[in-house]
């Protein structure tokens, strides 16, 4: 046994982790971390850690740290936890040692100073360290006093600096670093859980909400304006009336209220294709019957809770910040935004060079029909099959279908891409009767493009699920193969108003696809 698992036998043996989402610990990157967890158990308190020695040295604080030099906090020595636990976010189950909600409440770096051995200065009872955070910063002090009789009785202090505050108090200061949430809201609607069983890598699963049949009641009874609370999110909205697409076959138009509803709806089952990734969008704020236009950039007025993510490589020129949807809040936001169209980019943050899908898109022209579309499917599935590779299609909504393969991070656009047009283009010469490469539709002869030009970076597909600027707002939505071969299928069989229900009993087809790491073969 090596020495960290020797340090966390005691935290292990408190524990069981087939029912808490806590790490059961295990590989995870060493470095000078410190966090602070706002932990709210049986009593609230606050959880110091620092990293040492492979483990993270801990301290129950009950009053939470302070930068005031004059104020004493008692510091309770714990047991000490695993490196990952350090972005643990998320509920214990009540019943559960420790059971309650956990938010990352501060985080950063941290150095000892007055010595070069921190472990003997935490053995002698008197730690000088410098903290690093967000929140917490300057001098600090861990005192032992001699007095104590079982050793866990300790003193956190401030020391007065440049960063001292006379009655700071951690009360004041309730949200999270990580995502902006306080323990109420993560209370609420938990964004990950944590399985012990596995890799530190892999032990976080974020966990998707959608709205609750309150809170569906509550957006229906609102006015044309007022604020809605979805996931413990408040938001402002405004026009919920006003007509956004017109319905088809004698259907009562699409209105705003009603896009709100349904992409906090499929939140659960549209996120997991989202979280992670910057994302583009189209609005269409006047509604359909006016031209839309892409949208990047998230506007100063958007509330601070939205997840953002910010480009260090754009140009002062280009978009600095993209919205980043992690929450069923994010996308009512969206759709009260005017943004009917959601396109994430294929590859995630923070290493947006390597995507994770290669994208086929069966791009039809004036003269292809959709028997001609289903053919040219057929032949992807074929051809997927011949190569020993997962993938799945996808209806756009309007006239065409994708499909979407997974791969590992570990290609670059330019790999993805060449890849995918020799696909392409094997599939395109058994039926060149049906298949143009021509850049422009008005050298095609009207057939169809099998583009493979959007495997590319920041140049996107059309998400799942997202809803299409059509009469009657259809929705991209995913397929099982077999679904190739019904006589019923149509692009635009799904529509906001009946997805849910498609959902709700046949399950999400791009489900087996998530977590699906492959190497593209050799061609």
């Amino acid at each position: 046994m090596d020495e960290a698992a020797e340090r966390l036998a005691k935290y292990r043996a408190m524990r069981n982790f087939e029912r808490t989402a806590e790490p059961a610990g295990g590989e995870a990157a060493p470095g000078n971390r410190f966090v602070v967890q706002r932990h709210r158990a049986r009593r609230r308190h606050y959880d110091l850690r620092l990293e040492l020695g492979g483990v993270l040295v801990s301290w129950a604080v009950p009053k939470g740290p302070t930068l005031d030099p004059k104020a004493r906090r008692m510091a309770v020595h714990v047991e000490d936890h695993p490196l990952e636990y350090a972005d643990f976010e998320g509920v214990i189950p009540h019943g559960e040692y420790g059971g309650g909600d956990v938010i990352v409440w501060d985080r950063g770096t941290w150095e000892a100073v007055d010595t070069d051995d921190a472990e003997q200065a935490l053995a002698d009872g008197n730690l000088h360290f410098d903290l690093f955070g967000d929140k917490l910063a300057g001098r600090f002090v861990l005192i032992h006093p001699k007095r104590d009789g079982d050793g866990k009785q300790w003193l956190l202090l401030h020391k007065q600096d440049d960063h001292a505050s006379a009655g700071w108090d951690a009360e004041d200061h309730p949200k999270s670093v990580k995502s902006g949430l306080t323990n109420d809201e993560v209370a609420a609607a938990p964004a990950a859980l944590w399985h012990g069983d596995r890799p530190a890598a892999e032990a976080e699963e974020p966990v998707f909400v959608g709205p609750t049949d309150e809170e569906l009641a509550t957006l229906d009874s609102l006015g044309a304006r007022g604020s809605w609370s979805v996931g413990g999110r408040k938001l402002v909205l405004t026009n919920l009336d006003k007509v956004l697409i017109p319905g088809r076959d004698g259907e009562p138009p699409i209105t705003k209220r009603e896009l709100i509803r349904y992409y906090a709806s499929i939140a659960p089952t549209m996120l997991p294709y989202l979280a992670g990734r910057p994302l583009n969008t189209q609005r269409f704020p006047g509604g359909i019957g006016k031209p839309g236009f892409w949208h990047k950039e998230v506007p100063d007025h958007a509330p601070e809770w939205l997840h953002r993510w910010h480009n260090e490589a754009a140009a002062a020129d280009e978009v600095q910040q993209y919205l980043v949807p992690g929450a069923a809040a994010d996308l009512a936001w969206l759709a009260n935004f005017g943004s009917l169209e959601l396109h994430a980019w294929t590859s995630r943050i923070p290493d947006v060079g390597r995507p994770t899908w290669t994208l086929f898109d069966i791009d039809p022209g004036p003269e292809t029909s959709f028997e001609d579309v289903l053919v040219l499917a057929r032949l992807h599935r074929t051809a997927l099959a011949h190569l020993g590779l997962a993938g799945r299609p996808k209806v756009t909504g309007q006239r065409g279908i994708q499909v979407w393969v997974p791969v590992e991070p570990r290609y670059t656009f330019a790999e993805t891409r060449a890849w995918a047009e020799t696909v392409s283009k094997m599939i395109g010469k058994t039926v060149p009767e049906l298949v143009s490469w021509a850049w422009h539709k008005d050298r095609r002869g009207g057939r169809a493009r099998l583009d493979y030009t959007q495997n590319v970076h920041n140049k996107t597909l059309v998400a799942p699920y997202s809803v299409r600027p059509r009469p009657g707002a259809p929705v991209s939505v995913p397929l099982e193969w077999d679904e190739l071969d019904d006589p019923d299928l149509t692009p635009e069989r799904w529509t906001v108003r009946t997805v849910l229900d498609r959902v709700k009993t046949t399950g999400d087809p791009f489900a087996a696809l998530l977590g699906v790491d492959q190497r593209l073969p050799k061609l």
